[in-house]
């Protein structure tokens, strides 16, 4: 749409300013009454040497008639208040969408750009629990909006594989391991020696140092250890198979912790040439005084390595593979330090890649009535909370189709059931700002009335539920719309609709996909009302109603496409 650009481009010419600074001082008023956009001339009272109130009037004066598609514009106390045609605004609106289709906010902001998203990296021989369920669905959400804004997008699975917990795991396995219950059920059998090895190290502290012993071994390369790995991992990975699969999840990359094992020296030695590493009490250190950051340790005193370490090793190799424009890593807001350290290390060393290293951070996944802990055994396994929602999801549907007496078969219930179901929990991660904990509430996840993924989609099935029935009445749903769609209802859903694409671009931008989300949830609610306002399809004028079955298309098409973006299903009934 053109109606802000015109304003831009108008006020650009008459003062001599750059359109981006105009672009960045138009305002969206707080009242229809002072217009739907408003310039502040007290921005140019010293470019112009004129009075904010003076501008505004001449301005207003000029721009009459040489806007055409504006109703009016109005000086108001130092500003320029411009109120748009709304029929041709709801027309260009609608036609923007539709035309758009499938692709619709799709840009080439990213066109020869590569970003590289690290997310959902859970600890291999660990449960898949619903803490990793943030990282997983923050990270695929981000990873589609910037695939939608046209940049290459390179989604890694950054495994938690190394490290001194395998020490543990393998001491544990070969002290109370069974095989055969590992192959049964492996992730909650590696689980249950996991827990008992720290139960017991606090009364035998010696576990921790055979525990040591065993991951330096496994970086030096034993064989049994190493078998013992791979096993782990292996089986934890056609573990998590299944929840990715659920969820759509996947991924160009399961490059873990192991594989940058071998690239340590590089790194090392790279940092003792930039003249940085330093011994700190027998450690391998980079001091970050001037960063106001705790000494980075790169390699322990016994010469293991720590996570700092191989996420170096992971950025220089990232960069090597791809030139990253962004580096982006979804990880919990508990490790900014670490990536702080990290990002700073390599600018100490001046690593060109460090400045195009960004720390995506979430906050907690809570539940009212306990605390979760994997050391204590005290876990929620996602896949149990997948089909939990998923069960409670099918009940309501099942109930509400026989109180209205709905003739839905089991198999649309189901498929209906996993999308909600589903959608109803990546929207409960979604819907605030990502720093924020989560809670969580089965009522609000379900609320067919709230801010919610059922509400979203019910919206979404209704209005095709309209559609459907004119079709069956012999009306033609339309590519087009006409200019005579003039309601406040049709024109605060065509402001929703015409705000779409720069949600999409400011949700990947600020890394916080809840801003296209909540987009979605007010187009929605904007369209119920006007669903309780307006007789749609016993509309008398044929034109008129024409037009509101476009309108009704265009709120589908993007509802469906801005829920998608973030990994949310629809259907066409409920």
């Amino acid at each position: 749409m053109d109606f802000r650009n015109q304003i831009v481009t108008w006020l650009a010419g008459q003062t001599g300013l750059e359109q981006d600074q105009i672009d960045a001082w138009i305002e969206i008023p707080p009242q229809p009454s002072l217009g739907d956009y408003a310039f502040p001339c007290f921005r140019l009272a010293k470019h112009l040497r004129r009075a904010p109130a003076k501008i505004a009037e001449e301005l207003a004066g000029l721009a009459r008639g040489s806007i055409t598609q504006l109703a009016d514009v109005q000086p108001v106390q130092g500003y320029l208040n411009f109120f748009v045609d709304r029929a041709r605004f709801v027309q260009a609106a609608v036609q923007h969408v539709l035309a758009a289709g499938d692709s619709l906010g799709r840009q080439t902001l990213g066109a020869g750009q590569t970003v590289v998203v690290e997310y959902s990296s859970p600890n291999i021989a660990k449960p898949f629990h619903v803490g990793h369920a943030f990282t997983t669905i923050l990270g695929q959400a981000l990873h589609r909006l910037y695939d939608h804004l046209g940049y290459r997008t390179v989604r890694v699975n950054h495994l938690g594989d190394y490290g001194t917990q395998f020490g543990k795991l393998i001491v544990a396995y070969r002290l109370w391991g069974d095989a055969a219950a590992v192959a049964a059920d492996p992730i909650r059998e590696l689980l249950r020696i996991y827990v008992r090895f720290h139960e017991q190290a606090e009364t035998h502290p010696e576990l921790e140092d055979q525990a040591r012993e065993a991951f330096r071994q496994l970086e030096a390369g034993s064989e049994p250890e190493k078998a013992l790995w791979q096993t782990f991992r292996d089986l934890s990975l056609k573990e998590f198979a299944t929840v990715y699969e659920r969820l759509g999840v996947t991924f160009d990359s399961y490059l873990g912790e192991s594989f940058y094992s071998d690239r340590i020296p590089a790194v090392v030695n790279l940092l003792r040439d930039r003249g940085i590493l330093v011994e700190s009490q027998g450690a391998q250190v980079v001091m970050l005084d001037e960063y106001g950051l705790p000494p980075c340790i790169v390699l322990k005193s016994d010469g293991t390595t720590i996570y700092a370490s191989r996420d170096l090793a992971a950025v220089l190799y990232r960069w090597e593979q791809y030139r990253f424009a962004r580096n982006i890593y979804v990880v919990g807001t508990p490790q900014a330090l670490h990536f702080r350290q990290v990002f700073a290390v390599l600018d100490k060393a001046g690593v060109t890649a460090a400045k195009n290293c960004v720390h995506v951070g979430f906050g907690l996944v809570k539940f009212p009535d306990r605390k979760l802990s994997t050391r204590s055994g005290d876990v929620i396994f996602l896949a149990d909370l997948l089909q939990e929602c998923v069960d409670k999801t099918r009940d309501i549907i099942a109930e509400n189709a026989r109180l209205r007496q709905t003739d839905m078969p089991m198999a649309e219930i189901d498929e209906a059931a996993e999308k909600i179901g589903l959608g109803a929990i990546v929207y409960t991660f979604l819907k605030n700002g990502r720093e924020r904990d989560i809670v969580f509430s089965w009522e609000e996840m379900l609320d067919f009335d709230g801010d919610s993924a059922p509400y979203v989609q019910y919206t979404y099935a209704r209005a095709r539920s309209i559609l459907r029935k004119a079709e069956a009445e012999g009306q033609a749903v339309p590519d087009t719309c006409a200019a005579v769609l003039t309601s406040e209802d049709e024109f605060a859903i065509a402001k929703l609709l015409d705000g779409f694409d720069q949600a999409i671009v400011r949700a990947a931008e600020l890394y916080e996909p809840y801003i296209l989300l909540r987009q979605v949830t007010a187009l929605a609610r904007a369209f119920n009302k006007y669903y309780n306002h307006e007789p749609i399809l016993k509309t008398e004028d044929a034109l008129l109603r024409q037009s509101r079955l476009a309108l009704l298309q265009a709120v589908c098409l993007a509802i469906r496409v801005g829920l998608d973006l973030v990994g949310i299903g629809v259907v066409e009934r409920m």
